[in-house]
């Protein structure tokens, strides 16, 4: 399975803006700007995307470590913060943070921490990145 997106790019990394448009036309022609990126501008950025990415990632994976556990959630919302900083070598991102509020029926705090630990490591875009991945987590009660 192959996934794509396109990014089209006009003038100077300052000044200039561009668009990013994915083969489902989810994002079509989306703008992204380093206004965006750096500032408060209008349009999307790269971290964003990577939020994104990561958020619906690990969620759709604990959703499947709770189901081999016999569990069906209510509702898992996750939020994930993805920190870009300045170092000496250029811009890193340093971390990605998920914050997740589950309503679990029949969840024990043990299953549902080892299906968080699972997710948290086994989704694939945890995989890819290189950086410090954290999750705090709430298991809501029914």
């Amino acid at each position: 399975m192959k996934r794509t997106a396109q990014a089209h790019w006009e003038g100077d990394l300052k000044n200039g803006a561009g668009n990013i448009t994915t083969a489902s036309h989810t994002l079509n022609a989306t703008s992204y700007s380093f206004h965006a990126r750096f500032e408060d501008g209008k349009g999307t950025n790269p971290e964003e995307l990577l939020a994104a990415a990561h958020a619906g990632c690990f969620t759709m994976a604990l959703s499947g470590q709770l189901l081999q556990k016999g569990l069906t959630a209510t509702s898992l919302d996750t939020e994930c913060t993805i920190t870009l900083e300045k170092k000496e070598s250029g811009f890193e991102i340093t971390e990605s943070h998920m914050s997740l509020k589950a309503v679990v029926p029949g969840a024990s705090k043990e299953d549902f921490d080892a299906a968080v630990k699972n997710a948290e490591t086994g989704c694939p875009v945890s995989k890819l990145y290189k950086t410090t991945i954290t999750v705090t987590s709430d298991l809501v009660s029914a």
